[in-house]
């Protein structure tokens, strides 16, 4: 049985288009202005707050949104009627969870979903870290941020994926006691996180569109930190904290810094993985090809040489019926002898060729099939081919 959500929808034009949009998953209410979302909460177990964005002015919506945030817990998700981005960024800063663009309504109940399951999960998380909160404290309290900042270098070097990166970044934020998304951008890919695993389309969006506006991107309470493949979206800066603020730029910054370059090692890594993957299959496709190119090469080497034969002995057999002297049969049977070693001459030059080849192969087989490359086999197999420039 699939389970049914309620949402209370903050309206003054109540809508039945959007009821038929979220289909059987969630149960509408609407309320007029906030005041009326209180009696609702009390009597229903709500999950989400929606606001309409085609009801209020940009000032309205920005102001119910802080007042959304200031007395309920709730998911407040926006439906708004513009595509600006600082009118994204403002909507963000007064507490939205998400803010849905007119282009982006069709995907309205994926959105819903997964702004509702971060809820979830976040719950959840805070009700661990509430129960290991008197333990983290004093496990941290002895330790300087230069060394928090040290401990995550040095442990950034044993990251094997982008995941236990991202997740080794938040274990090191917690020591500065802010709430971070994260977005890692890699060759081979993007990775938004929140500290529970999870992401958030909303923040994931505000990064995507701000990681070229520079090192900082400042907007209320929130910043945005980039440095070339990372960008980290603070969600509680200490701006009436000049010194923490300050503080907090710099040494959060500097993580920001080893998390790029582990990024770019894991991507040479993976790089170099796919790379030496090519090089194998091509000297696996390679053996099979000279495979068969050997036994047709053989078998045209061994019919020429049959052919030569029978034709030296149909000569042979007709001297005697063409009319010629001694000389003149002497001097044919030579040419057909000569004929006859030459053939054979290029028939075994040819095979010596063939067996270099396959040689050449088999040792290059030899290297690239052991799970570790030998450096000393690797060096002995580049010495045997000719450098650039080399006939």
């Amino acid at each position: 049985m699939t389970t049914r959500y309620t949402a209370v929808v903050l309206t003054t034009q109540p809508d039945g288009k959007l009821s038929e949009q979220l289909g059987d998953k969630y149960h509408l209410l609407y309320a007029a202005d906030t005041g009326g979302i209180s009696p609702l909460a009390h009597e229903y177990d709500l999950k989400l707050i929606l606001i309409d964005g085609n009801c209020f002015s940009a000032d309205a919506l920005i102001t119910a949104c802080r007042q959304l945030k200031d007395s309920s817990e709730l998911p407040v998700v926006v439906l708004g009627n513009q595509e600006a981005l600082q009118h994204k960024l403002d909507a963000y800063d007064a507490g939205c969870d998400d803010y849905l663009s007119p282009s982006m309504m069709f995907e309205l109940r994926a959105r819903l979903d997964r702004v509702l399951f971060n809820k979830i999960a976040n719950d959840q998380l805070k009700m661990q870290l509430k129960q290991a909160n008197e333990m983290a404290f004093i496990a941290m309290s002895d330790t300087s941020d230069l060394g928090v900042n040290i401990q995550f270098l040095l442990d950034v070097n044993r990251c094997n994926n982008i995941d236990e990166l991202g997740m080794r970044l938040f274990q090191a934020l917690q020591s500065y006691a802010i709430n971070c998304s994260l977005q890692m951008r890699s060759r081979y890919g993007v990775k938004n996180m929140e500290a529970n695993g999870m992401a958030k389309d909303m923040e994931s969006v505000l990064m995507s569109e701000c990681k070229d506006m520079g090192r900082y991107v400042d907007f209320g309470r929130r910043s945005i930190m980039n440095y070339g493949s990372v960008s980290l979206l603070v969600k509680n800066m200490p701006v009436d904290d000049e010194k923490k603020y300050g503080a907090i730029k710099d040494n959060v910054f500097s993580l920001l810094q080893g998390c790029d370059a582990r990024i770019q090692a894991l991507d040479n890594l993976q790089s170099l993985a796919l790379e030496s993957c090519l090089v194998k299959r091509l000297s696996s496709q390679m053996s099979h090809i000279m495979s068969s190119v050997d036994t047709s090469y053989q078998q045209v080497m061994r019919d020429i040489a049959d052919v030569v034969e029978n034709m030296a002995d149909g000569v042979e057999q007709s001297l005697q019926f063409l009319g010629m002297d001694e000389r003149q049969e002497a001097t044919m049977q030579k040419i057909m002898e000569t004929g006859i070693v030459e053939t054979s001459r290029v028939f075994n030059e040819g095979m010596r060729v063939d067996e270099g080849l396959s040689a050449f192969l088999q040792q290059v087989d030899q290297v690239f099939s052991a799970e570790h490359v030998d450096p000393q086999k690797v060096q002995a197999l580049l010495d045997m081919m000719p450098k650039s420039g080399d006939a």
